[in-house]
């Protein structure tokens, strides 16, 4: 049996076990189910061997959503899954979709793959949602709304080929296996670099910015959407260099940077396919960004009040990511067709690790949130790895007391802690560590409560190997008034070495509480429900160690909690 006829029995079970590099229109497999088509033994067993492989792997997220096709070679170096997408909560269930290239190629074969939850925890696979009709075209980044009537509709951004732009999707099935793109796409056309010359509400010739969509909304009986800003990196590029000349940008003004930096834009629609422009959705604010900041990736929802959800609060969060700076958000208010922007934070520093945020509200009102976390093994290691993909874990967010944001992980993922160990009035002073043995280093969960007293450094050291020189040090930082992750001698020499610190100022007498995740080769630090940093780590070592530590004065810690956790990823 030829090899394509080979990796179509592959695709019937679920999987591409074998790396392929498709390169033309009529390489493209028919995976039409077919009951006289025989699954070879040979083919069983490839597929058993696979999904021993990726169990057994020691930097495979465990109990993180890790995307099962997650498979990145040297011929197809950009093949590695991108963006979540599309998160909606429909008849009890949790959806989502994300970013992945099926057919490999440098130029096509973006497509929307698509799982689904009760829990939030246990994802089930479903057919791919977008998929590329022409080795021209692909279905980048975009949200999901649900309509009154039931109806889902995805909002995508359709990148190469002749009809370039925002496209729309609606299901077509009640199982939401079937989806079918509008006739009438791209519903908003664009540039390949996304870029439309249209005319505002004032009949004025102006360019805006039309990738990657945001989530629709409907609002007295209209629906709304949000574009993305590619503009900036026109001019400063993804590393500050600008991108290379391009026929169809030669459209702009040469006073263009007016039309760059930290915005996006409004549309509105009375049938979802006829869309008018109206307005920048808010006036840009160089206190929060800098001039290099684009703005993609958009998902704009109404914050609850408290984190289990119930009656929406009077703000609005607008999640976003710039591609030099990562995961960035503004609370404000939303009124007359504007937003008005009271706080902005970041939910990444040093570099843009944690990317391309997507939320939802469930049926309890609860907004819920991923972002893709990257993955920083060289391309020969993800390539023999089999994997690549994996996103955060699912946040809570609602509105604090005080108008800013709060953040912690969902209530579902205590489901999985087992064998819990509790300590409890530790003092720690400057002088000496206090050393606690055999913490699970791969799989856990651990909840600390420390009380500051004048101390001007504290924190804990994880995964501390049997010599001390591997760990992770998680602390406070008094005088900076910042949570901090050093991942610097986390593990393995992989990606960014860095230390990352995240603004967290501590009330007076108020005692920081953590918890820290980690799941093989990602760590997630929540910090008093109003702050969380996310690194990914590479043991080596595998010290189970954990030390306990403070500088400046003592500490006291009131309570110690862990939890090895269960693993929820099947393959």
């Amino acid at each position: 049996m030829d090899s394509i006829r080979i990796i179509y029995k592959f695709l019937l079970i679920g999987f591409i076990i074998i790396p392929l590099e498709l390169k033309s229109q009529k390489d493209r497999i028919n995976i039409d189910f077919n009951p006289d088509e025989e699954i070879t033994k040979e083919s069983v067993l490839s597929f058993k061997l696979y999904r021993e492989k990726l169990l057994k792997d020691p930097y495979r997220p465990a109990y993180h959503f890790c995307i099962p096709e997650g498979l990145s070679t040297s011929k197809t170096p950009n093949g590695m899954p991108f963006d979540p997408n599309a998160a909606f909560f429909k008849n009890g269930r949790y959806h989502l979709m994300y970013l992945y290239k099926r057919f490999g190629g440098e130029s096509y074969g973006w497509t929307w793959g698509h799982v689904s939850s009760n829990d939030l925890i246990n994802w089930r696979n479903h057919p791919d949602a977008l998929i590329a009709n022409s080795k021209k075209e692909g279905s980048f980044s975009g949200g999901a709304f649900v309509d009154d009537d039931g109806k889902v509709i995805l909002s995508y951004w359709k990148i190469k080929g002749e009809k370039r732009g925002v496209a729309l999707a609606k299901n077509i099935d009640n199982n939401m296996d079937k989806w079918e793109k509008f006739k009438e796409n791209p519903v908003i056309k664009s540039t390949e670099w996304g870029i439309t010359n249209l005319k505002d509400s004032s009949g004025k010739n102006t360019f805006v910015g039309s990738a990657d969509p945001s989530n629709i909304w409907k609002k007295n009986g209209k629906y709304y959407l949000l574009t993305g800003n590619l503009l900036v990196l026109r001019k400063f590029g993804s590393k500050g260099k600008g991108l290379p000349a391009n026929k169809e940008e030669n459209i702009l003004p040469k006073d263009s940077i007016s039309y760059q930096g930290d915005r996006l834009y409004l549309f509105e629609s009375e049938n979802l396919v006829d869309w008018n422009y109206l307005n920048e959705f808010y006036d840009s604010n160089r206190e929060w960004t800098s001039k290099t900041e684009d703005n993609m990736c958009p998902s704009f929802l109404p914050l609850p009040s408290k984190p289990s959800g119930g009656k929406s609060s009077s703000k609005h969060l607008l999640l976003f990511i710039s591609h030099n700076r990562g995961c960035q958000y503004y609370v404000g208010d939303y009124k007359n067709n504007n937003f008005y922007p009271n706080n902005h934070g970041r939910m990444s520093w040093n570099d843009n690790g944690f990317f391309a945020p997507e939320a939802m509200i469930d049926g309890n009102g609860r907004q819920i949130m991923w972002a893709w976390v990257f993955d920083y093994r060289p391309k020969h290691m993800v390539s023999k790895s089999g994997w690549s993909g994996t996103y955060s874990l699912p946040r809570s967010l609602w509105l604090g007391k005080d108008g800013t944001l709060r953040i912690r992980p969902v209530e579902e993922l205590k489901s999985l802690r087992i064998n819990e160990k509790s300590f409890k009035d530790l003092k720690v002073n400057p002088e000496s560590k206090i050393n606690l043995d055999d913490f699970s280093s791969g799989l856990m969960e651990l909840e600390v409560i420390i009380e500051p007293n004048d101390a001007h450094k504290f924190g804990l050291e994880i995964g501390v190997s049997e010599d001390g020189l591997e760990k992770t040090i998680i602390y406070y930082d008094s005088l900076k008034n910042k949570i901090v992750v050093d991942n610097r001698d986390s593990g393995l020499d992989l990606g960014n070495k860095i230390i990352e610190e995240a603004p967290l100022k501590l009330k007076v007498k108020e005692n920081i509480n953590l918890r820290v995740f980690i799941d093989n080769s990602i760590i997630e630090v929540f910090a008093n429900d109003r702050q969380a940093i996310c690194r990914r780590i590479y043991p080596e070592k595998k010290g189970n160690g954990l030390n306990l530590f403070s500088i400046g004065g003592d500490i006291n810690v009131k309570s110690l909690k862990s939890w090895e956790i269960m693993p929820s990823n099947p393959y």
